[in-house]
């Protein structure tokens, strides 16, 4: 839950699957290393679109157990929807995230695919990332990297998030956005993003954070992390949703 008093500790998932053929990429490979290492119970699995054997008795526990689990696999659509006012397109690194907002739409957007999933072919993602980018010139595109997912908190896992900085950093015409409930961004700080990455901070009153968004950092974790990116340079910027009324706010 999230909490003022202690530090938020980072997502560690109580058993992982991988995907068979995401083995052939070094990502998925330091990630099967790191678990086996941490003892976690690890399954190989086919696809990463049909994952069983997440436990639960109940809907709610299985939706419970299915935000501890982390699926590894690769992305295969390299296609983007539009996001249109956030972005012109919108791409993933992952979906869901090990966050329990209560009033989060991936509630019931992923239906019974609520698990953690990233995917461990990055390059192919900021390839096609970069062939969007070619096929709108001269004109600046921008992708929006958090409609799915919050890539920040699963970051010291994947390190995707700081590939798609460094890559964004490069392009005179692309500019990257997303939004995190997350304050883990120490590994970013110093990352050639010449400004071509927005972050937004998603805030609500401590309350609202305790009550409603368990498992994501407090309050005074997201604003610290706020300064440290405005102190990077990073454009900066925050979202206060959804609203809440209540006797003293």
């Amino acid at each position: 839950m999230a909490n003022s008093g202690t530090s938020t500790p980072p997502f560690q998932p109580r058993r992982v699957f991988f995907e068979q053929r995401a083995m052939a990429y070094p990502l998925a490979q330091e990630l099967y290393d790191r678990f086996t290492a941490d003892k976690v119970p690890i399954r190989m699995i086919e696809s990463h679109n049909r994952v069983t054997g997440i436990p639960g008795g109940t809907p709610q526990i299985a939706y419970r157990e299915a935000k501890r689990t982390l699926v590894v696999g690769v992305k295969v659509g390299l296609e983007f929807d539009t996001c249109r006012p956030s972005a012109d397109y919108e791409f993933a690194m992952g979906t869901s995230c090990p966050g329990g907002c209560q009033y989060c739409y991936l509630a019931t957007t992923l239906g019974r695919k609520p698990y953690v999933r990233v995917y461990v072919n990055i390059d192919e993602i900021l390839a096609s990332i970069k062939r969007h980018i070619e096929a709108r010139l001269p004109e600046t595109t921008s992708f929006e990297a958090s409609s799915t997912s919050d890539p920040l908190a699963v970051e010291h896992l994947t390190g995707n998030l700081g590939r798609a900085i460094t890559f964004f950093g490069q392009q005179e015409h692309g500019l990257l956005r997303l939004t995190t409930k997350f304050h883990l961004v120490d590994s970013l700080l110093n990352l050639p993003h010449n400004e071509r990455t927005r972050f937004r901070f998603s805030v609500n009153s401590e309350k609202i954070i305790t009550t409603y968004e368990q498992q994501t950092a407090a309050l005074s974790e997201r604003l610290a992390a706020a300064v440290k990116i405005a102190q990077a340079g990073y454009p900066l910027g925050f979202v206060i949703a959804p609203l809440f009324l209540y006797p003293g706010w």
